[in-house]
């Protein structure tokens, strides 16, 4: 699309052999609007929303991105509003049969020279943060954690300066579960490897109750695909404790233990390291039909860059994948790799057949009034967070990374369970894409925001890190967004930019996947 000023009607065709373009224009546009190559519009249609840039009959294929996204449910004529009510939604591609490790990695030039301050951790990590994490075994204890968190932010964080604040990673698991059920493993890793995200320092806190299922032992020890904590370097208070006369004494307790966690954290300070050593998560949610064509190619842009770097990046989202999948299998770095990916797709295809959902339940109704017509043109979009570069490894839910790249981590597509799992899995920054908006934040990491669309930037001024929107209208290329979300990424964690979810504190509660039983 060649840069046009606002006023002129403009719409943005991925590929050549689409059929179907989106509306660029604020507001949408009317019926008869005209464009430069002679297509006019027979109706309204909003912004980001599909027209037909030719006749599509009934039942014939829908394509953007190059991809079929469904089938016309009936005769289309061109100049169409194509909403999601007339598209049939095709099957998703079957797992059986794709290409694994068939693309080679485009040829990457090593980018060499970029560094952040970051802390550095006894265990080789780097964190972008330096924070007091006090871990929970179950849910009962939260009000408790809550309660001490606020003392400790006003009485003990003015006498550590060099700590950035106190986290309590409260969640919903430890007690009324399924303990040894297969896929306790899940919610007992994610919780065991939150504990470890290098932001936290290597200084391990645990507050339980002591008739919970999920016993702190247990929780330090982990699962076997687990680093085990080692209790001589682990606090653990349980209330329950026959020591503790009364609320008080347990809160003086905690903030004592506190205190000595403090004193080491306080004593940690920024240094320069490498680019490599960061550890960033792409992840999207409140998506719109110009996630896929600004805001995502601009984060797989800076994915690559970070790749060149040496960094680790990750991407998620199991149902946004699943229907791109056969694009994602020929980038494994190797064929094990691609099996992988074909083994996350699987276990989520049967978790999601077990509790009888329907493929139509994602997108939401937002998505849908941002102009997507359903998952398989989300996925499309989704996973333009990878960039170009090698898949070379997969992760299960909560797992951490064993190399370096790009890596995919499976998570759920729920916003507050993607980040609580990747956060598992050791991220240190996350860049969060969203067209429809939303004021999502983390605690424990650094969160960029960056909208899809102008409008939205400009409306949410002070919710926004960065405008991709500029790319829709030819202000800015995806390769000029995609430096300045990684500039943006490095100078963020230095502590020299604070993204404004921090700013305002705005942060979601943890929300840990649990796909075993409740009982």
């Amino acid at each position: 699309m060649n840069p046009t000023p606002n006023q002129t009607p403009l719409y943005i065709k991925v590929h050549d052999s689409d059929n179907v373009a989106i509306i660029v224009n604020s507001g949408g546009l009317k019926k008869g609007a005209a464009f430069s190559d002679g297509l006019n519009l027979i109706e309204d249609i909003p912004q980001g929303h599909k027209v037909a840039l030719t006749d599509i009959a009934e039942n014939g294929e829908i394509v953007r991105y190059g991809e079929i996204i469904g089938y016309a449910l009936k005769n289309i004529p061109q100049g169409s509003w194509i909403d999601e009510s007339l598209v049939i939604l095709p099957e998703a591609p079957p797992l059986a049969s794709l290409p694994l490790a068939t693309r080679p990695a485009p040829p990457f030039e090593p980018l060499e020279g970029y560094t952040f301050k970051g802390y550095r951790n006894q265990d080789g990590s780097v964190g972008t943060k330096n924070l007091l994490g006090i871990t929970t075994s179950v849910h009962c204890v939260a009000g408790v954690v809550d309660y001490v968190v606020k003392i400790i932010e006003q009485k003990l964080l003015p006498k550590y300066p060099n700590v950035d604040g106190v986290v309590g990673l409260n969640h919903l698991y430890g007690c009324g579960v399924a303990i040894n059920a297969p896929a306790a493993v899940v919610p007992i890793r994610t919780i065991h490897n939150i504990a470890l995200n290098p932001n936290f320092g290597g200084e391990i806190m645990v507050v339980g109750l002591g008739c919970e299922k999920l016993q702190p032992a247990r929780l330090l020890e982990g699962t076997p695909d687990t680093i085990p904590i080692h209790t001589e370097s682990a606090s653990v208070t349980s209330l329950q404790d026959e020591q503790f006369h009364g609320f008080e004494a347990m809160v003086a307790s905690i903030l004592q233990t506190a205190e000595q966690h403090l004193a080491k954290l306080n004593a940690r300070q920024r240094e320069t390291c490498p680019a490599a050593e960061l550890v960033v998560g792409m992840q999207c949610g409140g998506s719109d039909a110009f996630s896929g064509v600004t805001a995502n190619p601009a984060v797989g842009y800076a994915s690559d860059l970070l790749v060149r770097c040496g960094a680790t990046v990750m991407f998620s989202e199991v149902t946004e994948v699943r229907d791109a999948i056969h694009l994602l299998t020929p980038r494994a770095a190797t064929p094990e790799v691609g099996k992988r990916l074909l083994e996350e797709m699987q276990w989520y295809d049967d978790y999601l057949n077990a509790g009888q959902t329907d493929r139509s339940a994602n997108p939401s109704p937002g998505n849908k009034k941002g102009g997507l017509a359903n998952v398989v043109e989300k996925a499309l979009g989704s996973i333009a967070k990878s960039g170009s570069g090698a898949i070379v490894e997969v992760l299960s839910p909560g797992q951490r990374p064993t190399r370096r790249g790009l890596i995919y981590a499976a998570t759920p597509a729920s916003d507050f369970v993607c980040g609580t799992q990747q956060l598992a899995s050791g991220i240190t920054v996350q860049v969060f894409t969203t067209g429809r908006g939303t004021p999502y934040g983390l605690a424990a990491v650094p969160v960029i925001k960056v909208a899809t669309r102008t409008d939205l930037a400009e409306r949410w001024f002070d919710l926004m890190d960065i405008n991709a929107g500029r790319i829709a209208t030819g202000e800015a290329s995806i390769e000029d967004i995609g430096w300045e979300i990684f500039h943006y990424i490095l100078d963020a964690a230095s502590g020299k930019k604070v993204p404004w979810s921090d700013r305002w504190g705005l942060h979601n509660a943890l929300s840990v996947f649990n796909p075993a039983p409740v009982t």
